[in-house]
């Protein structure tokens, strides 16, 4: 990212510094010319106020390094994988494939998914009638078969955690549990975790529970 936007600031200075070598070599008084140029970007300079926002931002963006290419990350409402940033603007792509081209002065605040390392959480819901320790036991010896199998082992950066009940619902006790994984792996271990479980718990006879309502109906009542 950074190279790219040296290369294009180099590329204009230079570009500007040989035009003014080539006017004076022609004998045009650059005095004058740079006097008129210098009113012109004064005017243009107020008028560009939202330009000059979208470059000071883009400006510490990099500087901080907030995200960079690669990164998948969520500003502006929007959401996808970083394809280019520049001191102008950023570049996503989505998961259906659409490019949101949003200004860096439109930015406030930046949610990172793949800075340095990621994490999956997952709420698991489990009927009142089954045994919560045995459910977690199950659960943490299908994270440790997950941390000793490829893909997986590289993926996973610590073992998987199995927080407790995280609360009542209506059908259901909700148990919830996160992993530790690489940067952007967060969603496939996610679905390979929650693919295993499902699994097991047909193996164990385990069912997941589904909301259930009664219905009645008869004829009414003669008056």
């Amino acid at each position: 990212t950074l190279g790219n936007i040296l290369r294009h600031a180099f590329l204009i200075i230079i570009t500007f510094v040989a035009v003014l070598m080539i006017l004076g070599e022609l004998g045009i008084q650059l005095g004058p010319l740079l006097a008129t140029a210098g009113i012109g970007a004064l005017a243009i300079g107020f008028g560009a106020q939202g330009l000059v926002k979208d470059l000071i931002s883009g400006f510490f963006i990099i500087l901080e390094n907030q995200y960079r290419i690669g990164d998948v990350i969520e500003v502006a409402g929007v959401s996808g994988l970083v394809e280019s940033v520049s001191l102008r603007k950023t570049v996503l792509r989505d998961l259906q494939g659409k490019v949101h081209t949003i200004p860096n002065g439109e930015i406030k605040v930046v949610s990172n998914f793949s800075k340095e390392w990621s994490r999956s959480v997952l709420d698991l819901g489990i009927s009142y009638r089954d045994d919560i320790d045995q459910i977690v036991d199950l659960l943490i010896r299908i994270g440790k078969e997950m941390e000793s199998e490829e893909p997986y082992k590289s993926a996973i950066l610590e073992p998987l955690q199995v927080l407790g009940v995280e609360k009542f619902d209506e059908s259901q006790m909700v148990i919830r549990m996160m992993v530790k994984t690489a940067p952007l792996k967060q969603w496939d271990v996610g679905r390979e975790l929650r693919r295993r479980i499902k699994i097991r718990f047909d193996e164990k006879g385990i069912q997941l529970p589904f909301t259930h309502r009664v219905l009645i109906w008869g004829e009414p009542k003669n008056k």
